[in-house]
């Protein structure tokens, strides 16, 4: 456990984590909208993890979206992050690109 931290601490591999992969997970479309899910596996649990992406005025604009949420199953991660964004989308609109 110290191990691991002090590998955490110093730049040490860290096997609990593995990296964002290309999300396999179609997008969403929401109010003009496009949500992406890219959950990522964290110590045997999936972090809600996406994009908001959205044209404005002929520019593509993307907002990473990265919540500290676990959950078990990845899916669960891509339902509950959808929901989280849409919620995002109705509070913010394109605020959320600021």
């Amino acid at each position: 456990m110290i191990g691991n931290l002090l590998k955490g601490l110093f730049g040490g591999e860290n096997k609990a984590e593995k990296p964002a992969k290309t999300s396999s997970h179609p997008a969403v479309s929401y109010e003009s909208f496009d949500i992406i899910p890219e959950p990522q596996q964290v110590s045997g649990q999936w972090q809600l993890r996406g994009r908001i992406e959205k044209d404005i005025d002929g520019e593509r604009k993307s907002h990473l979206f990265i919540r500290a949420d676990t959950l078990p199953t990845e899916e669960e991660a891509v339902n509950h992050m959808v929901r989280k964004a849409k919620m995002m989308i109705d509070q913010q609109g394109n605020r959320v690109f600021d």
